[in-house]
């Protein structure tokens, strides 16, 4: 291997990554998990390993799902921090809302993540979310409708759309699956 090979990617990196993304300090997510420091340190630099409950409480500090936290070792090692097969595709998300996301990307490290989403036939954002975030999405199939700020926008197969720090909200009132790829900068699951 040559000076240019990613490290592989660990739990502990990913766990910085979204903390963070999130402008969080060890110091602020210790004291919200009861934690030490020391302890939160060592677990991002893989010098110790979190229990199911410290990840469970992690994760919620982190307002992110538990299986975001897993999944480290599926790539063979050669193609890891490298290829996501179909597959070995991360899971984001609950899914409550008729929204299946995964990531693919290989890792959360990067200054941006790729996210694959389904929506469901006549699913609905419940509420309008507002990230700190500049987001591109390409439409794959079916169609969606956007709101960003205040404008309303259809979109479908071919399109594709921008998200920069504004509220949006999206529904898919339509009888068929709509499939978006989105850019998202910084990473935010």
């Amino acid at each position: 291997m040559n000076d240019h090979t990613p490290a592989l990617t660990t739990l502990g990196a990913d766990l910085r990554a979204l903390r963070r993304a999130r402008g969080i300090t060890l110091a602020n997510l210790s004291a919200r998990m009861g934690r030490s420091v020391g302890w939160l340190s060592q677990v991002e630099r893989d010098k110790s390993e979190p229990s199911i409950s410290d990840l469970r409480q992690i994760a919620k500090c982190l307002d992110v799902p538990m299986s975001m936290l897993f999944a480290h070792a599926s790539a063979p090692v050669a193609e890891q921090g490298y290829i996501v097969r179909a597959g070995a595709r991360r899971p984001m998300g609950s899914g409550e809302e008729g929204l299946i996301e995964e990531l693919l990307s290989p890792d959360l490290t990067d200054d941006f993540e790729m996210v694959h989403s389904t929506f469901a036939p006549h699913a609905r954002m419940q509420a309008p979310a507002h990230r700190p975030t500049q987001e591109v999405a390409y439409v794959i199939s079916g169609h969606l409708d956007l709101q960003i700020g205040t404008r309303h926008f259809t979109v479908g197969p071919g399109d594709s759309f921008r998200i920069r720090h504004e509220p949006f909200q999206w529904s898919n009132p339509y009888d068929v699956p709509c499939v978006v790829i989105w850019v998202i900068a910084p990473p935010v699951y």
